[in-house]
Formats: structure tokens, sequence, C-alpha cells
């Protein structure tokens, strides 16, 4: 089961933050199969209840794709640092985007192959294997979670390598 994280910033903190410029991937970025996070973004408010008819058609198209997706383990979802089979992948190393109060696009679970693992590093990993939404796997209990959200993530990875 994974830790949820609440927020750090100061509400004077959120309004100084500047909007962060969106780059998504080129088409033949993305028929590579090099994608970002900003490729998974979609219309939805922080906290509210998802719902399948939310995932724009571009996020849809990723759904089987074999995808390399760069970004960081977030280190409060970990029981161990090596040999690792789960994890969950954020956007950035501010462990702002999981749990309560955070993007769900912002988030990918990981969950290696059989057989393949990897070690905690507190760089930028790029992940590789099959892209998957998973919109009923990652539901809170009850559907019921912080804020009234109702998944903690819908993005999956099945990893083939991580480096």
């Amino acid at each position: 089961m994974f830790v949820f994280l609440s927020s750090m910033a100061t509400a004077q903190e959120e309004e100084t933050r500047k909007p962060v410029e969106i780059r998504k991937s080129s088409e033949a970025s993305i028929a590579k199969g090099d994608i970002t996070f900003d490729d998974l973004q979609f219309e939805i408010t922080k906290d509210a209840s998802f719902e399948k008819g939310m995932l724009s058609k571009d996020v849809k198209r990723l759904d089987g794709l074999k995808v390399k997706l760069r970004g960081y383990i977030l280190p409060s979802t970990l029981f161990k640092e090596t040999d690792i089979e789960q994890f969950v992948l954020v956007r950035d190393n501010q462990e702002c985007c999981f749990g309560p109060g955070a993007a769900l696009f912002d988030c990918v679970i990981i969950e290696m192959l059989p057989g393949r693992t990897t070690d905690f590093v507190t760089r930028p990993v790029t992940v590789t294997g099959k892209f998957k939404i998973e919109t009923e796997k990652y539901k809170y209990p009850g559907g019921k979670g912080p804020g009234g959200a109702s998944h903690f993530a819908i993005f999956k990875i099945a990893g083939e390598s991580v480096k």
C-alpha cells in the first residue's frame, strides 16, 4: 500500500509561483514512445472525482503503447532501497505529485515486469515499458478519498527497465 502525502506548499508560495510551460511531445516523439508528464494531462481539478470521460483522445491513444517516461522515484512509497518491484514515478522531486492535493496526471504507478527490479536513486530516471490506463485498480477504498478524490492514480507502466 502507498503512503499519501499532503501538500507542503503554503498559500503564499502557491500565489508567487509562475505557471509552468506545458511541453507536450511532438508526433514524432510519441511515435517513438517518448512521452512526458505533460502528455498525460487532461481536464480535472485537484481532488475531484475521476470519470473516464475526462480523458482526452490524446491521452487515450497512449494506452497500450510501449513508452519511455522520465521522472523521479517517490521515496515515501518505497519499503526498501534495492530490488524494487513497484514504485510511483512523479513529475518532479519535490514530492508534491502524489496523494491528496496532487494532480491525478502527475504520477504513474510503475509495476516492474516479473524478474525485473530497480534501485532507488534521487536523480531523474527514465522508465521504459507498456503504458496502461487503469481506471479501476487505483481507487481509494470505497471510491472516497481526501477532498472528494476517487482515485490516487490512473496510469501504470509495466516496467521493462529503469535507467
